[in-house]
């Protein structure tokens, strides 16, 4: 029994360090990540070396593929660009494979892992945020290959039980059906996991003990590259219909490869293990049956032996091949793929009519929460496009003369209020989820400036709304605006609208990392207040000379004034933006 908790205790040491190292390679390298996949093209190759390259920063394809569909839920990559991206991921991936077979078997770089340590520690009382990170990177790598030490040791020695290394090695006895069972038991225990890496971990501990042959490890990695699809489709289930499509590509695109490589099996194998040998030098990993010879020294100690190595290093070439030749094949299905995908996922005809719904956050987990704010900036964009929206309606209340029609308008603008005020709230627990993860200070401070800019656009949907009951009392008291007024206030909304355009092309231009100066949103405001001073000192001149009703000049002048507190408020926005790009650049 505590060999068995030890073995779990390892187990989870590893996948805890495996987390550990990743979340500090995303803090580290999280402006990088953001640039790369800023420059994402439509060109399926460059696609397929972005998923690559990022899995084998993160050392995460599970990663990956869940960032992918949380960026097609967000409308940061198409749906052509993500099935890219994931076939480069499963290929990334594999490197992982290829570390733990050459570090963790062939050298034990575990004796490395406590000094290793040691350094990691003292990175972390550094006051540099990259240190730091870099500490955790180290300690992650660490307590990594502590885990897999760990797991080695710990698994029992099943020579000292043969009936139970009988009953293990008994379900290999039957032919293509043993490779069935093995590919189940690979699918069955990656779901568990939740982890491929781990899975993989496992499987070249129990083939360099001898437990299984080369050939039923092979089959357990086929069915740990379905079991790991599970991960994407969990991240869409709450996500939009394109983030769905992203996850089912990546489930036909691993069932795909796997049904071919069942029906070549012994041929793939074979190529498996001519490359094998051509590369390394080292006998075919089914030379001998597919049999793993285990030799022990006098004293009981573990020798590695070339057919063990062999076997390692097969058991990654597969990997990596499988995933490579299913990438040359497929890619240049990607379109027949996305047909195929969007044809078993039918979209909804009213989802892209409903501007009130969130678009962009709706992707499930945080599994990388450094790059999740691209996410929540894209929400941001979306929200102030909706608050301009708002504007729109409060023109038309304006220069509305039917009491009814202007009934439905004010009732708009009190809808506009209540969804600023729920996206403003969806954005922030977003964002509250995000700074609970562990982030770099630069994606801090960029929080930090999101909030406030939600703040402001929550409070320009309360001045469509304060409008509208303006104007409602205006009704009540049986006053109306003549047709100069009227004009007045539609060059004054006119200003304001302008305004907003320079508000949203900040932000949109702050996205893609290219603003360097905000003069033209201090313009706009300059024109708004200048044209706010006019209209008062006119109004007041009115009422002196022209003996216009005081009160009408009042609901006109709060008119006036609101709008002109909208302006604030977008100038506000731009300020943040321009602090924020300042502060982490």
């Amino acid at each position: 029994m505590l060999q068995i908790l030890t073995l779990l205790g390892a187990l989870g040491m590893f996948l805890y360090g495996m987390n550990l190292m990743s979340s500090g390679l995303q803090k580290a390298a999280g402006n990088r990540l953001r640039n790369f996949l800023s420059a994402m093209t439509a060109n399926p190759f460059k696609g397929v070396l972005t998923g690559l390259g990022i899995t084998s920063v993160i050392q995460s394809s599970s990663a990956t593929t869940v960032m992918v569909v949380s960026f097609v839920n967000a409308g940061l990559l198409t749906l052509a660009q993500a099935i890219s991206v994931i076939m480069g991921a499963n290929i990334g991936t594999t490197v992982t494979a290829w570390l733990v077979a050459w570090l963790g078997f062939k050298a034990d770089i575990s004796i490395l892992a406590v000094p290793m340590m040691a350094v990691g520690f003292v990175l972390s009382l550094s006051k540099k945020d990259k240190r730091r990170n870099i500490s955790e990177l180290i300690v992650g790598f660490s307590l990594l290959f502590l885990g897999l030490s760990l797991m080695k040791n710990s698994v029992p020695d099943l020579s000292s039980t043969p009936e139970v290394l009988s009953f293990i090695q008994g379900w290999q006895g039957y032919g293509f059906g043993s490779v069935l069972i093995f590919l189940v038991f690979g699918t069955i225990l990656t779901l568990v996991l939740q982890s491929s890496s781990a899975t993989l971990a496992l499987t070249l501990i129990m083939l360099n003990m001898g437990w299984i042959r080369f050939d039923m490890a092979c089959a357990m990695v086929l069915g740990e590259n379905i079991g790991t699809t599970i991960t994407a489709n969990i991240a869409a289930s709450v996500g939009n219909t394109s983030a769905k499509r992203a996850a089912l590509a990546h489930t036909v695109f691993n069932l795909f490869g796997v049904i071919w490589a069942l029906a070549l099996f012994p041929f793939f194998l074979k190529f498996i293990g001519f490359i094998t040998e051509a590369i390394f030098s080292i006998p075919d990993p089914a030379a001998d049956g597919f049999a793993v010879v285990v030799e022990k020294t006098a004293d009981g100690t573990s020798v590695q032996t070339d057919s063990q190595t062999s076997a390692l290093y097969g058991l990654s070439m597969l990997h990596t091949l499988f995933n490579t030749i299913n990438t040359l094949i497929l890619i240049w299905f990607v379109p027949a793929i996305e047909r195929l995908v969007c044809f078993v996922i039918k979209g909804s005809k009213n989802q892209d009519d409903n501007v009130f719904r969130l678009k962009y956050i709706e992707a499930g987990p945080l599994a990388t929460p450094e790059l999740a704010t691209e996410q929540a900036y894209k929400e941001i964009i979306h929200f102030a496009q909706i608050s301009k929206n708002g504007l729109g309606y409060a023109r038309d209340a304006i220069n509305e003369t039917d009491p009814d029609k202007f009934e439905e308008l004010r009732a708009k603008l009190v809808k506009y209020e209540e969804i600023s005020d729920k996206i403003e709230y969806e954005i922030a627990t977003f964002l509250n989820a995000v700074s609970a993860e562990e982030i770099s200070a630069n994606t801090s401070y960029i929080i930090k400036a999101m909030y406030k800019i939600i703040g402001e656009l929550e409070s320009l949907g309360d001045s469509g709304e304060s409008i509208s009951r303006i104007l409602s009392r205006r009704n009540i008291h049986n006053k109306t605006f003549d047709a100069d007024t009227i004009k007045k206030l539609n060059a004054m909304v006119d200003t304001v609208e302008n305004a907003y355009d320079v508000m949203i092309h900040n932000l949109e231009t702050a996205f893609g990392g290219h603003l360097e100066e905000i003069s033209n949103a201090y313009d706009a405001e300059d024109r708004i207040n200048n044209l706010r001073n006019n209209l008062r000192d006119e109004e007041i001149e009115s009422i002196e000379n022209e003996r216009k009703n005081y009160q009408t000049s009042v609901y006109y002048m709060d008119i006036v004034n609101e709008l002109e507190k909208m302006g604030d408020f977008m100038i506000n926005v731009s300020q943040d933006l321009y602090k924020c790009k300042m502060k982490i650049s």
